[in-house]
């Protein structure tokens, strides 16, 4: 295989005795094309070093680009011609020699600015001289150009610190973060749609942090940021699989969830918290319960007053919740009040 400017020739040897004669055309850049080339790879004195010392950088391609031409030639650009009969275009003998010259601009990538036209000396040739006029041309515009002679130091640090620019101000909900096209690696252990509920969860709490609303929950155990982001499935199939990745049935997690949603940490610890309140604190409960339903019992054991399948609890916080039986044992069902009564509204 011959390269040449202007394309490549091989002789191919197929089924027949005599090898086909396979060319592949590249378009050659024009004399004014390969100047623009010139000017610009010059222009970069790294480009024109490496060309200098016989590498050809991957950037070049960029560089070429920059002067409107495409280094590599496109589909437009080539053009293929065998001798064997075959009516394909182009033919498997003209693909055999594209697949090859690939691997001959591994070997010698200077062959790629051959077939655009110019051998490889003359690249270079051209590009010293382009150097060789250089420095001239920036110590005559230096020569012009006025010296900055800075600022004396006790100038500087005698003059007042100008005052710093008012941070900008956070937006007015969470932005919804950009996501790429292509799934995550397998290795990453979350796939595309996992990707997105954590970046989105990650834009909620940042922009919790910016306008001041707590930490941003970025110090909760796991359990409670467990609930938390089950607080935002309720009703959703994800839930259920969140509740297996968690090591937790479905039905707890529902009610860490409704919890979370009414009250947070507070909401989680009521679930569990049994403790003994001074004696009489529960007699508020016990009225309210009994206005509610007058002819139901109330039990009081605790810091729990049970009325049928309603339950106020009275948390160390000072705060009543009201939590409702359901089959999956007791759920908060509103948020917490200084005063049990509040818990069931005017009504």
């Amino acid at each position: 295989m011959a390269v040449a400017p202007g394309g490549v020739t091989a002789n191919v040897q197929g089924t027949r005795a005599t090898p086909y004669d396979v060319t592949v055309k590249v378009r050659a850049f024009t004399e004014p094309e390969w100047k623009r080339v010139l000017d610009v790879i010059a222009a970069q004195l790294g480009r024109t070093a490496a060309l200098l010392d016989g590498e050809l950088p991957p950037e070049l391609v960029d560089d070429v680009g920059l002067a409107g031409l495409d280094l590599l030639p496109g589909p437009h650009e080539v053009e293929t011609r065998c001798s064997c009969p075959d009516f394909a275009e182009p033919c498997k003998h003209s693909s055999a020699v594209c697949y090859l010259v690939a691997d001959v601009l591994d070997e010698d990538p200077f062959a790629l600015l051959l077939m655009r036209g110019r051998e490889r000396a003359t690249v270079l040739a051209e590009l010293r001289a382009r150097r060789a006029t250089s420095p001239d041309d920036d110590r005559a515009a230096t020569d012009h150009e006025p010296v900055d002679e800075g600022l004396p130091a006790r100038a500087a640090y005698a003059a007042e610190a100008a005052e710093l620019p008012v941070p900008p101000m956070p937006p007015a909900r969470p932005g919804r973060p950009m996501l790429a096209d292509l799934a995550p690696p397998p290795s990453a252990g979350v796939d595309g749609e996992g990707l997105a509920v954590l970046a989105t969860d990650a834009a909620v709490r940042a922009w919790k942090l910016a306008t001041g609303d707590g930490d941003g929950d970025l110090t909760l155990p796991v359990e409670a940021d467990v609930a938390r982001r089950a607080a935002a499935l309720l009703g959703q199939p994800a839930l259920y699989d969140l509740a297996s990745r968690a090591g937790m049935s479905s039905r707890q997690l529902t009610s860490h969830a409704l919890a979370w949603r009414h009250a947070g940490t507070d909401g989680l610890r009521i679930l569990t918290d049994d403790w003994r309140p001074d004696h009489g604190a529960m007699s508020a409960a016990r009225n309210a319960l009994t206005v509610v339903a007058p002819n139901t019992q109330v039990q009081v054991r605790g810091n729990r007053a049970t009325s049928g399948r309603r339950q106020i609890r009275l948390g160390r916080d000072g705060r009543w919740y009201l939590l409702t039986k359901s089959f999956r044992g007791w759920d908060l069902a509103a948020p917490p009040a200084d005063d049990p009564s509040a818990l069931f509204g005017p009504g």
